[in-house]
């Protein structure tokens, strides 16, 4: 009886529910249009074209970050000091970027200065146009990478794009530059995570000896290696030893 109950009920309840989305669909639907532009026909406004700029900027702004300052060799060598340590994802990967991101900020403030004197500041009072103020920063960033840039990386894309030699760093193009400035990165600090990766190689290799000389293969390495190369990174104080090595990478 419970249950003849419960489905008249349920019947009664889809019924209605029936009835109200009839009811409402009978309703005159309301027009909806999207316009784009003004609509006399008329070029958008210089506010319009300026939050299309802006937004343009921002979307390529990771890109920027990554391939035209210092922030891919300190990231890639902070993330070889956690492999080298085995300890998985100790620090997370939000502390590591957020590290990298502000070192960043440490190092380029000298261009990030410049950058603002001649070329922010006077296009915000209207003493030069856009593009010249476009034109002005990119000599900082051209004269920041040209300096820790390979002569043979740049000459590789210089080459392939049978661009001529150029008079000094001014003149050669920002597409030449950059690649070249990012491959330039890479090989630099692989090579740091090399030196970073021997001494943590030695103990591991030294623990793994001393577990098989006491017949314990069955006991992971890992496991035994592990504080032992927190202990030793802690004492020598690994992570001003590594920031220090960075800093004076880029010669600040």
């Amino acid at each position: 009886m419970k249950k003849k109950v419960i489905i008249v009920a349920l019947l009664m309840m889809l019924l209605s529910i029936f009835s109200t989305t009839i009811a409402s669909a009978a309703d005159p639907i309301p027009n909806i249009s999207v316009q784009v532009g003004n609509s006399d026909g008329s070029k958008p406004s210089t506010s319009s074209l300026s939050i299309l700029l802006l937004i343009t900027i921002l979307s390529v702004a990771p890109a920027i970050l990554v391939l035209m300052t210092s922030f891919t060799r300190i990231v890639i060598v902070l993330g070889f000091v956690r492999s080298a340590l085995g300890t998985q994802q100790m620090p997370p990967n939000q502390v590591l970027v957020g590290l990298a991101l502000f070192l960043t900020l440490f190092v380029m403030s000298p261009t990030l200065s410049q950058i603002n004197d001649v070329a922010l500041q006077p296009y915000l009072k209207g003493e030069i146009t856009q593009t010249a103020a476009l034109e002005k920063a990119a000599v900082p960033m051209k004269k920041f990478m040209y300096s820790h840039t390979r002569n043979k990386d740049l000459q590789l894309f210089m080459s392939y794009t049978k661009t001529e030699k150029p008079k000094s760093y001014e003149d050669i193009p920002i597409t030449v530059l950059v690649p070249a400035y990012a491959i330039s990165e890479l090989k630099t600090a692989f090579q740091m995570g090399f030196m970073i990766f021997i001494p943590f190689l030695i103990i591991d290799m030294v623990v793994s000896s001393t577990l098989m000389a006491m017949g314990m293969m069955m006991l992971p390495p890992v496991m035994i290696s592990l504080p032992f190369k927190i202990l030793l990174f802690v004492l020598v104080d690994g992570w001003y030893l590594v920031v220090k090595s960075l800093l004076m990478s880029f010669g600040t």
